[in-house]
Order: C-alpha cells, then sequence, then structure tokens
C-alpha cells in the first residue's frame, strides 16, 4: 500500500509517501518560519493562509520525488488534531478532497499519536511496551505506550510547554525566533552550570511538568542583573537555562522507567532534536540501565512521514474516518 501523509497542525505544510514496509519513498517540506520570525511566535491566520498557497505544491513536490502520479495513491492520512484549528483544516479539506477524487480511503491522524510512533520509522527501534515523551513547542507530555493505539498519559506540563518555555527566553533575551534552535547553538559554548534556575516539580509524586515558573525566573534575573550583564555572559545564562529544562525532562524519564519497571523509552517532537537533551539523556539512561531511542532530527519536527506511517498501519487494519471529520484543536490522546 502507498499512503500519502499530510501535516498541518502548526506552521509547517509537510506531505509524504510512505510504501508497505513503512519505508519513507519521499517527504516535502514548506517551513514558515520567515513568515513568523518578527512576530517572535505562530500567528494563526497567517498560518493557515500560508498553508492554502503551499498545501498543492507540497504534495505534488512529494509525488515528483517519489516518481508516482496521484492515481498510484491507495490511502491518505492526515493530521487532524491536535494544533490550530485553521491550519489543520487546511490539510484535512485537501485530504478529503484527494480521497473523494481517487475514490481510496483517507483516516485521520492524531499529531501525538504520530510523535510516539515516528520511531518505527528508524531501523533501530524499541519494542512494547516503553515510555513515549513528546516535547514540542505546543506539548509536554509523557506516556506509556503499549501498542498502537494504547496509551496511558501519565504526565504533562501545566503551563507552558518546554518549547514554548525556550520561544519564550529567547524573545525576552532579544535572541530571535525559532528560540529553541538558537538557544542550543549558544549553548554550546556556555557553561550550564554558571547560574541555577528552578527545576519546578522534580518530586516522584507526580510526573507532570512545569516551566512558567522557570521563564518568570529568567526574567528576574534580568532585572536584578540587567542587560548589560546578561550580554556579556549570554552563553552562560542560556546554557544555565537550557540545562533547567533539559534537568527537568530527563529527571522524569528516569523517575516513571523506575516507577513502572519500563526498561526502554522513546523521546520525540520538536524539542527531542535539542543536542544538550539528547546527549545528557543517554548518559542517565546508560546510569540508570535504560534503553533509549531518539529519531532522527528530521523525524523529531513536524514532519507528514509519521502521519502516513501510522495511517498505513490503520488503513492496513481497515479503519478508514468519515468524509464528515472534522478537525479538533483539542484533541486528546
Amino acid at each position: 500500500m502507498l499512503v500519502l501523509g499530510i501535516e498541518s497542525s502548526c506552521d509547517d505544510c509537510a506531505s509524504a509517501i510512505v510504501q508497505d514496509d513503512q519505508r519513507i519513498l519521499s517527504h516535502a517540506i514548506h517551513s514558515q518560519i520567515d513568515t513568523h520570525r518578527e512576530y517572535g511566535g505562530v500567528v494563526p491566520e497567517l498560518a493557515s493562509r500560508e498553508h492554502l498557497e503551499k498545501i498543492v505544491p507540497v504534495i505534488e513536490t512529494t509525488l515528483k520525488k517519489a516518481h508516482l502520479c496521484f492515481n498510484e495513491i491507495q490511502g491518505i492520512a492526515v493530521t487532524y488534531g491536535p494544533g490550530l484549528v485553521g491550519s489543520l483544516l487546511v490539510g484535512l479539506s485537501a485530504a478529503k478532497a484527494i480521497s473523494f477524487a481517487l475514490d481510496v480511503p483517507f483516516i485521520g491522524v492524531n499529531h501525538l499519536e504520530g510523535h510516539l510512533m515516528a520511531i518505527f520509522l528508524e531501523e533501530n527501534h524499541p519494542s512494547f511496551p516503553y515510555l513515549g515523551m513528546v516535547v514540542s513547542g505546543g506539548h509536554t507530555s509523557l506516556y506509556i505506550v503499549r501498542g498502537y493505539g494504547d496509551y496511558r498519559l501519565l504526565g504533562q506540563t501545566r503551563d507552558d510547554a518546554a518549547g514554548e518555555a525556550f520561544d519564550k527566553v529567547a524573545k525576552l533575551l532579544g535572541l530571535g525566533y525559532p528560540g529553541g534552535v538558537v538557544i542550543d547553538r549558544l549553548a554550546l559554548e556556555g557553561n550550564p552550570s554558571a547560574f541555577q534556575f528552578p527545576r519546578a516539580m522534580h518530586s516522584q509524586d507526580t510526573f507532570d511538568f512545569s516551566f512558567s515558573g522557570l521563564k518568570t525566573s529568567v526574567v528576574y534575573f534580568v532585572r536584578r542583573y540587567g542587560e548589560a550583564f546578561v550580554k556579556d555572559r549570554l552563553r552562560d545564562v542560556v546554557a544555565s537555562f537550557q540545562e533547567a529544562v533539559v534537568d527537568t525532562l530527563v529527571t522524569k524519564i528516569i523517575q516513571a522507567a523506575s516507577f513502572y519497571g519500563i526498561r526502554s523509552a522513546v523521546v520525540s517532537g520538536g524539542v527531542a532534536a535539542n543536542s544538550r537533551l539528547r546527549k545528557k539523556l543517554i548518559e542517565k539512561a546508560v546510569e540508570s540501565g535504560l534503553s533509549v531511542y531518539l529519531p532522527s532530527p528530521a523525524l523529531c519536527t513536524d514532519n507528514a512521514a509519521m502521519i502516513a506511517a501510522i495511517g498505513y498501519y490503520y488503513l492496513s487494519q481497515g479503519r478508514s474516518s468519515p468524509l464528515d471529520l472534522n478537525a479538533d484543536a483539542d484533541l486528546c490522546l
């Protein structure tokens, strides 16, 4: 089966084609970073308008890369939530139109499920059950993954997501957008132990997260020491901030693995591409006997390959979605 995947949950317009063995035949993505950079974050109306302009060219590029025609596609998979409702509707409408025109089944896919199962597009992947953490600009959640469609939520952020904290701190420090990328780069030259920022909710009584207080702590730090000091020690400041985020994420994974007796973990989502998180997670996992699996950076960000792969699994089971399926901005897993 050849499955076309479409992803448009936020500001990345992407499509991909996955074959029976879940091998990626081709993928294409249009990033809107330049569109939203001057605002320091994603503007929903601008995002949906740009999806309208780019969705067809992106799909056509994907088909061209795979040397395929539309009538060779046998199934469609599309993100229908969670995300920005305007953006979701563009991708969903495109998927429905192609499905109807080709008379092939389509299925709506949960964006979070795509991230949790993206690891199966890699040669090296875990067996069930495993801990799955999704860390991105909109989500910081921890699950037990028992199989396709079988997920137990252990904890999630009570305020800002980890990626959101990166973006807000970067904006505060005048570093631009997206914040995670620039902070990761600058932190490589800084001392992560130079300053102590708070690690919220490190208690083993909960697997929830909180990053709002950390963000506020950086605000007070700038006020206390002044912009000149912060500019002079910028690399140390961002390295110390990043270390606080990474410590929180890694601690929760290790704690959950010990509490539930699970020996494998997968971390995915845009923040999972952070170099410090990947390095420290591997180090701590080795110490605790935990096997860690990390998707390649290209599969950490919002991509259509993970949507196509999930869609392939469900379509091959005979499942499909009705043409009246609506976008769900607050879709739960």
